[in-house]
């Protein structure tokens, strides 16, 4: 299904993706095997450009090139994050 795209509002941001991977976990949400997934869900993990900020979003750049884990976030200090 095609959801729609939206501008990213306070505290969030747009990414066009260039990669993306289910793992696992992801499956047992589409599975609905996880409890109170949040709706519309597009499981995957992915890695992109930043497309759009929203306000307030003050430590990234238009154009950075980020990655997001099912867990939504990363550290950012380990050799990993760094590379």
């Amino acid at each position: 299904m095609e959801v729609p795209i939206l501008s990213p509002v306070v505290g969030q941001m747009l990414v066009e993706v260039s990669a993306r991977a289910v793992c696992r976990t992801d499956l047992h949400a589409v599975d609905g095997e996880l409890p109170n997934p949040k709706l519309p869900l597009v499981p995957g993990e992915i890695v992109g450009r930043i497309a759009a900020l929203g306000e307030a979003v003050t430590n990234f750049k238009i154009g950075e090139r980020v990655g997001i884990p099912w867990l939504g976030w990363t550290g950012g200090a380990c050799r990993f994050c760094q590379s």
